[in-house]
């Protein structure tokens, strides 16, 4: 991934992406303001804090009637919504590390008939508003339910129940982090100012990766950080991916993707690092086959590879995008891979035979940074820096597509394990928000009851 110097907490992306943005001193940031000094640098939050609905929130019903889903008072604007999607898609320039020809590709890419809805807009919220560290790295919002969400906001990882509309700060990582566990074989340390880069929530656990190699651990029924360390000290070993995943026998495990070039994999209950895999390149994503066998391994190369989730030995390479990946996941029953990349392209790839990807789904205007499947399989999205994040029906081989359309940098996306919700994560100064969407079961009246 590209080295980026990030001394202080701030917006990545306005030095790689020239886009047009909303003026900020149109519309003040409405959301709630620390007036101490110390505690507006590092979480913007009370412990637990309650506020009345903002009116700069959208429920399901007012975008019905008219309202934007994002608050965005078009009617003030000089412009229209139209007018200023055509302009962002003219100006925007997608980050590419490999600079290449884009004509073949486009010919590769799949047909696919878009207009389709399978989640329905539910809600919008400036309560919370994700950040980003750097600008490559997209994954920093987990749903645990359709009612709970796990996002980054500045140093604060936060809470939020979209049952209770309400935010609660689980973790601030600018104050010092005393790990309350220590095994033999583990190499806890304090740390403290940490800059996260990635998040993971799963089964209780929440693991996040840090700007200068950290890493760190919590039970999420604790209020003490379990397991906090800097697994690399090299320069620049920024660590681009955590994933919670179990191993054939069912034991649970945290690996670790850095910019060193190295795998490292972690018990989830000792945190001590029971294995570790180098690789000829800065490893930028990794993620784990359901059975929990294969390794996929994608990072500052053209190629993917599948690797031997036990010994870290290479089965498999994947060739055909022309740019650095970033992101990855498997479908549910363990046999179709997908790999996002910044030739904008997500590539689909079935392990029995990975001579060449089955299927090319394009973007439309940047990197795919981000894949999420629903736990049942039937629908993948997948997400752009910015502005889009498109939903597909794999019963229809992928051909049928609904197409979010934001404005913003897009933090993260998250299906709830039950696969009735859609969480994303926008980061903007202005419009940073957290977008709900419901899997469409023609149940309509419910907004009404809620």
């Amino acid at each position: 991934m590209a080295h980026s110097q990030n001394q202080e907490l701030e917006y990545m992306v306005d030095e790689y992406y020239d886009t047009t943005d909303f003026d900020d001193s149109t519309f003040a940031d409405e959301s709630p303001q620390s007036t101490d000094v110390y505690d507006s640098l590092d979480s913007d939050f009370e412990d637990d804090f309650e506020v009345s609905k903002s009116k700069t929130d959208t429920s399901a019903v007012e975008a019905r009637n008219g309202k934007d889903i994002q608050g965005i008072p078009w009617e003030r604007l000089n412009f229209t919504r139209d007018k200023y999607r055509e302009t962002r898609l003219k100006q925007y320039k997608n980050y590419e590390n490999l600079p290449r020809s884009r004509e073949d590709l486009e010919k590769e890419c799949k047909e696919v008939g878009k207009g389709h809805s399978f989640y329905d807009f539910q809600f919008n919220t400036r309560l919370v508003k994700s950040t980003i560290v750097h600008f490559q790295l997209r994954n920093l919002l987990w749903s645990t339910s359709k009612h709970d969400v796990y996002l980054m906001q500045n140093y604060s990882v936060m809470h939020w129940s979209s049952l209770l509309r309400r935010g609660k700060e689980v973790l601030n990582v600018a104050k010092p982090l005393v790990p309350t566990m220590k095994y033999p074989g583990s190499v806890s340390q304090t740390l403290s100012r940490v800059q996260i880069s990635t998040l993971a929530v799963r089964d209780g656990l929440m693991a996040a990766g840090g700007f200068q190699g950290e890493l760190i651990c919590k039970y999420l029924h604790h209020p003490e950080v379990a397991f906090s360390t800097k697994i690399s000290n090299e320069e620049n070993a920024i660590t681009n991916a955590v994933d919670i995943c179990y191993s054939p026998t069912g034991s649970m495990r945290v690996i670790t993707a850095n910019n060193d070039q190295q795998v490292r994999v972690f018990d989830a209950k000792s945190f001590a690092c029971t294995s570790r895999y180098t690789f000829p390149w800065s490893v930028n994503n990794t993620s784990v086959s359901p059975d929990g066998k294969l390794l996929a391994v994608l990072g500052d190369s053209p190629e993917c590879l599948i690797a031997d989730a036990q010994s870290g030995k290479v089965v498999s390479n994947l060739k055909g995008h022309l740019d650095y990946s970033f992101a990855s996941a498997w479908h549910p029953n363990g046999t179709i891979l997908a790999t996002g990349n910044q030739d904008t392209t997500c590539r689909l790839w079935d392990i029995r035979n990975t001579s060449q990807s089955i299927a090319v789904l394009k973007g439309r205007m940047g990197a795919i940074r981000a894949i999420k499947f629903t736990s049942d399989g039937r629908f993948m999205a997948m997400a752009e820096p910015a502005d889009f994040v498109h939903i597909f029906d794999t019963q229809s081989d992928y051909g049928a597509c609904q197409e979010i359309d934001l404005f913003g940098e897009i933090a993260g996306i998250s299906f709830s394990p039950d696969t009735e919700a859609l969480f994303i994560g926008v980061a903007d100064r202005t419009y940073g928000s957290l977008l709900e969407f419901n899997r469409k079961r023609c149940h309509h009246y419910l907004d009404y009851v809620l």
